[in-house]
């Protein structure tokens, strides 16, 4: 079975508390067991991890090498300038989906550019918690494709 890595990063944690007007009132944890849910439905094999830390997701991401075929990713404000975190995606070889819950497009200037972006496969905005499911969806597809490839 596919195997996907939805890493969720720093403040994710506070959903359902941090700002509901911008992120909602669903809880990381609600999120978490619906990816899970959702997987088992699309046939692919789901693992969560949240980190505050930006080298404990480094390690996540390192640590996927093997173990998944896709990485799902929230990272959080690390989006806008983590060259680490970027480079880890990069010398994975891991298709990657970067999502986010809000429109950064509609927000402060400084969130209107990914570090990401560039090296994900593709990246799904504002569509709250939605986001994660439509990411699934899409690293679902690319799970199965790599087969076919």
């Amino acid at each position: 079975m596919k195997s996907i890595l939805v890493i969720s990063g720093p403040n994710l944690n506070l959903l359902g508390l941090r700002e509901p007007e911008i992120y909602g009132h669903t809880t990381l944890q609600t999120i978490h067991d619906e990816l899970v849910r959702l997987g088992s439905e699309l046939g692919v094999h789901v693992e969560t991890f949240q980190s505050n830390h930006e080298g404990a997701i480094i390690d996540a991401i390192h640590a996927a090498r093997g173990r998944h075929q896709v990485i799902v990713i929230n990272p959080g404000a690390y989006s806008h300038y983590s060259i680490a975190i970027r480079d880890a995606i990069t010398s994975v070889d891991i298709p990657t989906v970067e999502v986010h819950l809000s429109n950064v497009h509609k927000r402060e200037e400084f969130r209107h550019h990914s570090v990401i972006a560039p090296v994900a496969a593709g990246t799904i905005v504002g569509f709250g918690a939605d986001s994660f499911y439509l990411g699934l969806r899409a690293a679902a597809r690319l799970a199965t494709s790599q087969d076919k490839g």
